[in-house]
């Protein structure tokens, strides 16, 4: 049994340590946001941070997360309104999402330690992949959002909702 802290919430889990994390989550606690992409670490898609750091889930074991404070896309903002959610939806750095809830958190621990990231920065913290590359945004979206954490810029104001016109859509 592994006991935990998910999103500020002491948790105990009746799975077998190597379990991946991932599953844990989104098995036994219906925190579905981090996504499956690869099951080897190296596409992101998977991002929790534990403990500060952005770490994917998919290869992190509950005997390895024991004792540890992990935060999901879910316990970072409920609500969305995290500057680097905010940031992407602005830049338009958004496309079909698969990726995002992973590179929110990667994007989120590199704030918290480097609220003025250069795009070296940013290229060295965030290793996820993007099927959609929306890579020139996303560093453009990132750069914004540690403005908007250090107090240099206000929150970034979502464009008005669209809708479809086409029937059916």
């Amino acid at each position: 049994m592994a006991q935990l802290t998910v999103n500020n919430q002491a948790m105990e889990f009746r799975l077998e340590p190597d379990t991946p994390l991932l599953w844990a989550l989104r098995d036994a606690t219906n925190l579905t946001g981090a996504k499956y992409g690869c099951g080897t670490g190296e596409c992101g898609a998977c991002m929790v941070i534990v403990d500060g750091q952005a770490m994917p889930s998919c290869t992190l074991s509950l005997g390895e997360a024991e004792g540890r404070s992990v935060t999901t896309i879910e316990g970072l903002s409920p609500d969305r309104s995290h500057p680097v959610q905010q940031a992407l939806v602005a830049e338009q750095a958004i496309q079909c999402g698969f990726c995002t809830p992973g590179i929110v958190m990667a994007a989120a621990a590199l704030l918290a330690r480097n609220a003025s990231p250069t795009d070296a920065d940013i290229a060295t913290a965030l290793t996820n992949i993007c099927r959609c590359g929306v890579y020139p945004r996303m560093i453009r979206a990132i750069q914004r959002a540690g403005r908007v954490l250090q107090g240099q810029e206000h929150g970034a104001p979502l464009p008005a909702p669209q809708t479809a016109t086409t029937p059916g859509l």
